[in-house]
């Protein structure tokens, strides 16, 4: 928890603290209390600043004359390219084909250069190479203690907004990739809130870090799976965060593309907020009842609100 705090610190003057938000008409609904951590209001549009800003501000001189390197397909790459435009460096995101053109275009508004990969499996070997070559620093969007310790501000926040409403929050629901706000928030519910409980939610087909702390190690997703959710469709499980996770997660919640549709409306008609479809995942596992909440206090992130706007439109109108 020191590092967490100490991140907290560090980014302060970068990164603002969102609102933690509930609905009386979802209370009822539900039956239950739920508080939604709005960080799609994030300054970059995602939590993924947070650790961006956190690795970035502690690299020496040398490292941030040489720049960086980053691997995303998306959120990653927008918050690193908005912190090297801050820190005055020069940073290479390389990202998939497929990544939304709404942040592609982000990236390259803070000056980044973008290498865009036609195959997913050939990101690692293209980053790896210009690293390399270049001798630039590569920032991973997850496998990274300073990374998980920014990532886990989010937590830090969470419970002591909650703390100042005088509730305890029973569960925690974090939108899940490489594991980075999980394991972030893990360590940060364990030392501020020791009886909540934190659930990594997925897309189904997708749960990877499910599989990985039930099988006791790591576990990637197959190639070929489709998902509305394309920040959360990366193929790897990061280790720093599945060796935090695997002893302080609850569970794994897989969620359909359908029913994170129907959490982007629900999170547009009651808290007027857009929220890209990964960003929405664990409202969506309240929300589609997969998680009922009757009885308890449940708090969900709201990851992020990067998406284009023509997805967004056609998904909210329907």
């Amino acid at each position: 928890m020191t590092d967490i705090d100490a991140a907290a610190s560090r980014i302060a003057s970068v990164c603002i603290e969102t609102p933690l938000l509930e609905s009386p008409v979802l209370n009822a609904r539900l039956g239950g209390r739920l508080l939604v951590k709005a960080e799609n209001l994030q300054v970059t549009g995602s939590f993924k600043l947070r650790g961006a800003y956190n690795r970035l501000a502690v690299l020496d001189a040398d490292e941030r004359r040489r720049g960086v390197v980053a691997r995303s397909s998306g959120n990653h790459g927008l918050a690193i390219a908005y912190c090297c435009s801050l820190l005055g460096m020069h940073a290479v995101v390389v990202a998939p084909a497929s990544a939304p053109n709404a942040k592609i275009q982000r990236i390259r508004g803070y000056g980044a250069e973008v290498i865009l990969v036609d195959d997913p499996r050939e990101l690692a070997r293209v980053s790896d190479e210009i690293t390399r070559a270049q001798r630039r620093v590569f920032v991973p969007p997850a496998d990274d203690p300073w990374v998980v310790a920014g990532a886990g501000t989010v937590g830090r926040e969470i419970m002591h907004q909650a703390a100042a409403m005088g509730v305890v929050v029973g569960s925690l629901m974090v939108p899940c990739s490489g594991g980075g706000l999980t394991s972030g928030c893990a360590l940060a519910a364990n030392a501020l809130s020791p009886a909540t409980t934190i659930y990594a939610v997925e897309p189904i087909g997708f749960e990877k870090m499910a599989k990985s702390v039930a099988l006791g190690h790591r576990v990637d997703n197959q190639p070929g799976g489709r998902t509305i959710c394309d920040a959360l469709s990366g193929p790897y499980t990061a280790e720093v965060p599945f060796e935090i996770v695997r002893s302080r997660l609850a569970g794994g919640i897989g969620v359909s593309d359908d029913e994170t549709k129907d959490a982007m409306r629900t999170a547009f008609a009651e808290f007027g907020l857009a929220v890209e479809p990964g960003g929405a995942v664990g409202l969506a596992a309240v929300m589609s009842g997969r998680f009922p909440i009757i009885g308890k206090t449940v708090a969900v992130i709201l990851s992020g609100r990067n998406v284009d706007p023509d997805l967004v439109a056609g998904i909210l109108a329907a």
